[in-house]
């Protein structure tokens, strides 16, 4: 796959604000989703803010050289809800936050010193193509049922899993279809700059036909018909027009923090420690696959340069600042990798500048008002390309694979069967996902039946 824009290459100003919109919009959904999730009064101006300011860390770290967005890391939801379930005070749930942020940072320092005196050759050892090829795929199809229920909003289920067809169900995958299709399109056939921006075209003609039915279900006292929430609108005059209805600072996590400094106890501390540093050492795994399937689309192994001691510093000190400001560690996000591949712009300053924006529009009401306006159809129609394109990348790194041999026959289908089944699993406080389940998984059964075929070759 030829790239229009190269990792070094610097678009056009004008081209470049609008790239930079499209990248936010990709990872937007589900950046603001974390805080969404774990409540406690965390707010998605916070989160963009730190997502943005994660980033910017991240491509300082990695001298400009990997461009992909970092946005707040789900894996790390059942960490930040025992942070407040372990404090006496929402406060003091803050400060665990920023706390158990550092603890997860710290050690991806640690595996990236480990990582600087040790080299990247055992890692590419244990973990080859036949492993990581899947375990990508994995990350893709596990996103795959949060795409297609947004598609359905409102759809109840049938005992079978099926959605049952209402009329708001019918106006939802309309406008979701409507989102995908322009954006396959566009990809598809579009011409210069349509061709580059076909997530923008497709959230936008996707949130038309929601406005359309919205407007009309208003006018005729048909609720099935409201897609658009306006009451995010309305929020920002509720007070009158003031200030805060154009411009209003995030409610940022330290600040919140401090007020639980009082509070602070070692014993909590160990109970935040032993929630999220675990979990880091699985996220380094996605880390790495996240980092190989980003490679395979610049056609540049990142984990050589600028290497995975940087990536990993990059990610882990990113993480402590996102979560300083937003609460929520971050993450690489494999929306932002979709949509550098599905637009084949790789311009690093592409990236820089959606983390400038994202910090930017963090303090704008009316656009952050916008995009929590947005339909989860719409997004669940545009999610469907971006997920769906990580899924196949992951596949395509198999394809060189010999899978006439059981070794690797196995191997593949082991991380398929388990990450597809949900093999997740909660051990005390720790949460395995799925994707690092299937990802330990195959990482044995590659060395188990390695060891074998060498020996029976011997």
């Amino acid at each position: 796959m030829k790239l229009i824009y190269n990792v070094s290459d610097k678009p056009k100003f004008g081209q470049l604000i609008v790239f930079a919109i499209q990248q936010l919009l990709a990872i937007m959904a589900a950046t603001i989703a974390v805080p969404a999730i774990v409540g406690n009064e965390m707010t998605a101006s916070a989160a963009l803010f730190g997502a943005g300011a994660g980033t910017l860390i991240y491509q300082l770290f990695t001298k400009f050289k990997s461009p992909v967005f970092l946005g707040s890391s789900f894996a790390f939801i059942g960490s930040m809800l025992a942070a407040f379930a372990g404090a006496t005070s929402m406060s003091l749930g803050y400060l665990g936050l920023i706390i158990g942020a550092i603890c997860a940072g710290l050690v991806y320092v640690v595996l990236a010193i480990a990582v600087k005196f040790a080299g990247v050759k055992w890692i590419n050892k244990l973990m080859p193509p036949v492993v990581i090829g899947p375990t990508v795929a994995i990350i893709g199809l596990s996103l795959a049922g949060a795409a297609i229920k947004d598609v359905f909003s409102y759809a109840p289920q049938d005992g079978n899993g099926s959605f049952i067809m209402t009329g708001n169900v019918w106006v939802s995958l309309i406008c979701g279809l409507v989102a995908f299709f322009v954006v396959v399109l566009c990809s598809t056939y579009g011409k210069k700059m349509v061709k580059l921006i076909p997530f923008i075209i497709g959230i936008l003609a996707g949130y038309a036909v929601a406005l359309v039915f919205t407007l009309i279900g208003k006018s005729t006292g048909n609720d099935a018909l409201v897609l658009i929430d306006f009451s995010v609108f309305e929020a920002l005059v509720a007070n009158g027009v003031n200030v805060n209805t154009f411009i209003a600072v995030p409610e940022f996590s330290f600040l919140k923090a401090i007020k639980g400094a009082g509070e602070f106890n070692w014993a909590y501390v160990a109970t935040i420690a032993v929630a999220y540093v675990p979990v880091a050492f699985v996220v380094f795994a996605e880390h790495i696959a996240d980092h190989k399937n980003l490679s395979t689309v610049i056609e540049s192994d990142l984990l050589e340069e600028p290497g995975l001691s940087r990536t990993l510093l990059g990610d882990g000190v990113g993480s402590m600042v996102g979560a300083i400001f937003g609460g929520c560690p971050n993450t690489t996000y494999g929306e932002s990798v979709g949509c550098v591949a599905i637009t084949r712009n790789a311009s690093v300053v592409t990236i820089t500048v959606t983390a400038i924006m994202s910090i930017l529009i963090s303090f704008v009401s009316p656009f952050v008002a916008f995009l929590d306006s947005i339909p989860g159809c719409v997004m669940g129609g545009v999610c469907i390309t971006l997920y769906g394109f990580i899924a196949v990348s992951g596949l395509k790194m198999i394809q060189k694979v010999d899978l006439e041999d059981n070794a690797n026959l196995f191997t593949a289908s082991a991380i398929l069967i388990a990450g597809i089944g949900g093999m997740a699993m909660a051990i005390g406080k720790v949460t395995l996902t799925s994707i690092a389940c299937a990802l330990i998984l195959g990482i044995i059964t590659n060395v188990v039946l390695s060891k074998g075929r060498n020996k029976g070759d011997e």
